[in-house]
């Protein structure tokens, strides 16, 4: 049975999310909490597979909490959900420091949504990934000056398109780029690079 806990205190945002990772196979049960203090508080004897933590929270916040729940149980799972301003990209690269798993921008698309979950259940099921234990200490990968502009650009949470606009290349080429930087950073999709980006600093 797998259970994914929704922390964000808007109830739009909370409830959309709940419905996409509820439609997710595999996932059995969705719940929702709107502070850190009640995630906090219910974890512990509901343990769910999955936090999908919401950066900006009111009270101790979402870092705060992402940092006393993985201190206190380590093998809790959180992956936080953040906005594309600076402040909560800079809140994301510590929370990743503190312990969470990676993160989502809040816009981002049903489909990278149910993949970067299903990335996150499939590899707590494999014992938290081998792969991704080593990753942060494993050699930083040789991105070329356009990879690292590309994944900058994933970083702020533009498209694909939106990054060629900036960089004046065609929609195509930016993708053939993010491939060639996932083949490299050893990730699966935007949200694995983002999170190995900040945990490498080639991201800030």
């Amino acid at each position: 049975m797998t259970t994914v806990l929704i922390c964000d205190d808007h109830r739009m945002i909370r409830e959309g999310l709940r419905r996409s990772v509820q439609a997710l196979p595999g996932v059995d049960r969705v719940d929702t909490a709107e502070t850190g203090e009640e995630v906090l508080a219910r974890w512990p004897s509901e343990r769910q597979d999955l936090v999908l933590m919401d950066v900006s929270l009111p009270g101790i916040g979402g870092l705060e909490t992402t940092r006393r729940l993985v201190r206190e149980h380590p093998e809790a799972h959180v992956v936080m959900l953040a906005g594309v301003g600076a402040g909560d990209r800079d809140a994301v690269a510590m929370a990743i420091s503190g312990g969470a798993r990676g993160y989502l921008q809040k816009n981002v698309s049903r489909e990278e949504l149910c993949a970067a979950v299903a990335t996150a259940l499939a590899e707590q099921a494999l014992g938290d990934a081998p792969r991704q234990r080593g990753a942060e200490n494993a050699d930083v990968p040789a991105l070329t000056e356009r990879e690292l502009q590309v994944l900058h650009g994933m970083a702020q949470g533009r498209s694909n398109a939106e990054i060629g606009r900036e960089l004046y290349l065609s929609e195509d080429t930016i993708k053939t780029h993010a491939r060639r930087l996932f083949r490299k950073m050893s990730v699966n999709d935007r949200a694995q690079a983002v999170a190995s980006g900040f945990r490498w600093g080639l991201v800030r």
